[in-house]
Order: structure tokens, then sequence, then C-alpha cells
């Protein structure tokens, strides 16, 4: 990967990211519901939620999660996105509901945070497509988080980038193949942007050659993001749009 690369995929990021500004307002009103978790993730969640861990949120985005992680358990919330804009409008909103969440602005891997400093690290919901080198990313979450810690991906099912939004029908996109190592992105929000393809066997393989312990895997067909306006027929129920994965530290 070029730095011509990842100095776009930033500028991209940042421009996106300024939709939590604009729309800082109705973030908050969302953030107080506590509800930004899905329904798949409250469940397979709740256990580790309950025993209050510190929690890493790698690629925090707008920060809704953090919030709802605070509400269902989690003593702490430390978000690190690569957007300053991001970071800065989750700060404001946490500190404005009085959330134990804090934020750093870095480039990952690696997060600039000690070892061992979470019980839980929490990532997803359009992170994995950014990480160019899946390998090191894997090797920081287990750095950072705890033995008998756990890791926790609730992301896009690999097979939705090959998805049209066509209303009427559900279909592959003849442009792009799964097996692609990645493709630029053509919609919102990320749009020109490089995203990287990884199969869901890549990040299974990684995540346990980096020495965790692959607790539970879930495929799920609602997606965890619609675009407004738009009801494809990928969304209705027939196809894999998210996938939950849950993995723990020896």
């Amino acid at each position: 990967m070029s730095e011509d690369t990842v100095r776009a995929n930033r500028a991209v990021w940042e421009s996106a990211s300024r939709k939590h500004v604009r729309e800082y307002e109705t973030l908050l009103a969302e953030a107080r519901t506590g509800l930004a978790l899905t329904a798949a993730e409250r469940e397979m969640l709740g256990p580790i939620l309950q025993r209050r861990p510190t929690v890493v949120h790698l690629q925090s985005g707008h920060g809704l999660d953090d919030v709802a992680l605070v509400k269902f358990g989690a003593a702490r919330v430390i978000g690190v996105d690569y957007s300053t804009v991001a970071v800065s409008a989750a700060a404001r909103r946490a500190d404005e509901l009085g959330m134990p969440c804090a934020y750093v602005a870095a480039q990952l891997p690696p997060a600039p945070l000690r070892d061992s400093c979470a019980d839980l690290v929490y990532t997803g919901k359009g992170a994995l497509i950014w990480m160019p080198d899946l390998v090191a990313w894997a090797r920081d979450v287990v750095r950072l988080v705890t033995r008998g810690g756990h890791l926790f991906v609730h992301e896009a099912h690999p097979m939705v980038p090959l998805y049209s939004w066509d209303t009427d029908r559900t279909s592959i996109r003849p442009d792009r193949r799964y097996f692609d190592h990645a493709h630029v992105n053509d919609s919102f929000p990320a749009h020109g942007a490089v995203e990287w393809q990884w199969t869901l066997g890549e990040v299974i393989t990684v995540v346990v050659q980096a020495g965790l312990r692959v607790l539970e895997l879930r495929e799920h067909p609602e997606p965890f993001w619609r675009a407004g306006g738009i009801d494809a027929a990928a969304w209705n129920g027939h196809l894999p749009n998210t996938f939950s994965l849950l993995a723990q530290r020896p």
C-alpha cells in the first residue's frame, strides 16, 4: 500500500466525518437512547458487559456505540479513530452525556495505548475495510487485550461489496469479485477511497494465528447501515449482510 493511498483515504474519511458535526444534535439524541448496539451485539456481549469491562473501540467513528456500551455495563470506553473530526465530535457528545468515554486520534495499527489495557476490544461497522494489513491489526488486538479478555467484531459481511443496491431484484455487481484484494468505493461515505476486501476465512485465520480463540461466529441477514431512501433487495433477509465474531485471549 502506498503512502499516497493512505493519505487519500484519510482525507476522504475526514471529509465524510464532517457529517458527524453537521448532524450533531441528531446524533446526540440517538446517543441518549443508548440503542446503537444491534440485538445480536447485545446478546453476544451481554455476559461480558455485565462484568463492567474497560473497552477499547478501534475505529470508533461517531462514538454512538461507545455510549451504548457504557449504558449496557462497560466501566469506560477508549475510542481510537484516525479522523480528528470524528474524535472531536464523539468526545463532545460523551462529555454532554456524562459518559466515561475518552478518545484518541491515531492511524491504526498500532493503537497508541499501553499493553493489556482492555478487557474487551470492540470494532466493526465499517472498520476492517480500512485495514490494509489485517495481520498487523490482529497482533495489535492481542497486545491490547488482557489475558482472558475478548475481541468482538460486528462487521459488514465480506459479500456485501458485491451486492447491487437494486430495489427490484437481488443481483451481484459484475465489476467486483469476492476474492479481489481491494476496490474503490463509489458510494457514501467513502466515495473514491480504496477499501480492502477481506474474506471471512481471512478474518478468522488472522485472529486465530494471532493467538486468539474463536468462541462464536454468527452471520446475520440484517445490514448494520442502510443508505437513506433506499430499500435494496439485497437487504430483504435472503443474503448475509453482517457477521459477529467473538474471540478470547487465552
